[in-house]
């Protein structure tokens, strides 16, 4: 049972620490919207959404209103829409347009799960999806899309990772007019969850309830506060200080998912502990590790900070909840952390040791914003990269990067709101991955797979 008295201690961190409750997201299935008729297909898509979340945003707010808790984002995943379209012979963007009238009148920020899962080949409607990205995203506001192109049962599906190289592309030079946001909007996996309440990479699983309720809680000024107050613990205490921060965190998103499922007559599904950062001063994973005694985030020593942090993360959330679910841990997204952000324009953060971190923390190589003249094959090297690391740790990992079209190293794409901003950051390009790309085909599935 919840304890009240532990979200009311919470007050001050919302107040001075930016806590907040970044999310909270209701996922849909659209399974019994499938039709051969595609504009039957999107009206009933449409109804369903509508229908389900027209109290989302309401609900919401009531509830930061009576609770003094902040929730940033409003959002909604459903069914991969791969699955509608295979029923279909019409362009899958219909089903994009179809679910931005959903966002427009349901008030919602986002809507994901313009998504494929293809981590062992391709089925009906998954390449026609996958080529309709650029187009999609280029056309729509409110739209998250999502390819999982690999895991560590099937190996990694290197025709999808080729293919994404040119989608991302593609993408960027669609919305080069507006800061190539289309690729901000635009996530690879390996590894997918079901129940990722984050955007741009959630979709709601096929293993999921009809609707629920999933909630996505953050507070890296929070954790940075606390480990202000003990500046000369060891690394042990450290963790502690990170568990017992984590674990208020918890409960209070405990209380929000409670109270949005019991209001809105769906199912709670899971709190997703994840310090997801933002651009704020303050609120930033990058400055909790250097509080631990890092010079600047980047130098070496960082990937290790970060797996403490992620695994106390983790330990505090679990205590606290039995619910904690989706990607649960630490997010490194540079263009949204203002303490990346400042080490990537310092040149102390490179995208070579962000993948290093990456092992060790929740989700990959994220919002990182590479020379407009980044090759695709190249793009789908970093993909490959860091789909070989999800696979072989048993661990989500995402690819999320945007090539600025026009720029080079040094100048910045400014996004705006929770996106933020970042400068181009430099990628290796004297020598090219080309062959390996092309061989195309399948990585097999590492030993580890095989665990029945």
């Amino acid at each position: 049972m919840l304890n009240l008295n532990d979200i009311m201690e919470t007050i001050n961190m919302i107040e001075s620490e930016n806590l907040d409750i970044r999310t909270i997201t209701m996922g849909i299935s659209l399974l019994d919207c499938i039709d051969t008729d595609a504009k039957r297909a999107c009206d009933k898509v449409y109804d369903k959404i509508t229908r389900l979340a027209g109290n989302l945003v309401k609900t919401g707010e009531n509830i930061e209103s009576e609770y003094g808790i902040p929730i940033i984002n409003k959002r909604i995943s459903v069914t991969p829409i791969a699955m509608l379209a295979a029923a279909t012979k019409e362009n899958p963007v219909v089903f994009a347009k179809a679910l931005q009238r959903a966002a427009d009148s349901t008030g919602v920020n986002f809507i994901g799960g313009y998504s494929a899962l293809v981590h062992k080949g391709f089925s009906a409607g998954d390449l026609e999806l996958i080529k309709s990205i650029p187009e999609a995203l280029s056309e729509t506001t409110n739209i998250c899309s999502s390819v999982n192109v690999g895991s560590t049962k099937s190996g990694i599906n290197m025709d999808a990772v080729k293919l994404m190289g040119q989608i991302v592309r593609e993408t960027a030079e669609k919305t080069a007019d507006r800061d190539c946001i289309g690729c901000a909007k635009l996530v690879v996996f390996c590894n997918a969850v079901e129940d990722n309440p984050f955007m741009a990479g959630a979709f709601h699983g096929v293993g999921e309830p009809d609707s629920v309720i999933h909630v996505g809680v953050s507070g890296p000024g929070v954790v940075h506060s606390a480990l202000k107050k003990c500046p000369d613990g060891d690394l042990g205490e450290v963790a502690e200080t990170i568990k017992k921060t984590a674990f208020k965190i918890t409960r209070m998103g405990q209380l929000v998912g409670t109270q949005a499922s019991k209001r809105l007559g769906v199912p709670f599904g899971i709190v997703d502990l994840s310090l997801a950062p933002t651009p704020a001063v303050g609120d930033s994973v990058a400055h909790i590790l250097e509080e631990m005694g890092l010079d600047t985030c980047g130098t070496h020593g960082t990937t290790a900070a970060l797996a403490l942090l992620n695994d106390a993360v983790k330990k505090g959330g679990v205590m606290a909840s039995s619910s904690v679910g989706g990607l649960s841990g630490a997010f490194i997204p540079v263009s949204e952390d203002a303490g990346m952000i400042a080490a990537a324009r310092s040149g102390d953060l490179s995208i070579e040791k962000l993948e290093a971190m990456t092992a060790v923390c929740s989700v990959g190589l994220d919002m990182i914003v590479i020379p407009g003249d980044t090759p695709a094959n190249t793009i789908s090297g970093i993909i490959a990269d860091e789909a070989a690391i999800g696979m072989v740790n048993t661990k989500t990992t995402a690819v999320r990067v945007i090539p600025a079209i026009g720029k080079g190293i040094g100048e910045e794409l400014n996004f705006g709101g929770l996106l933020g901003s970042g400068p181009v950051m430099k990628v290796n390009l004297n020598k090219t991955p080309d062959k390996f790309i092309e061989r195309a085909g399948r990585i097999p599935a590492p030993l580890q797979s095989l665990k029945n």
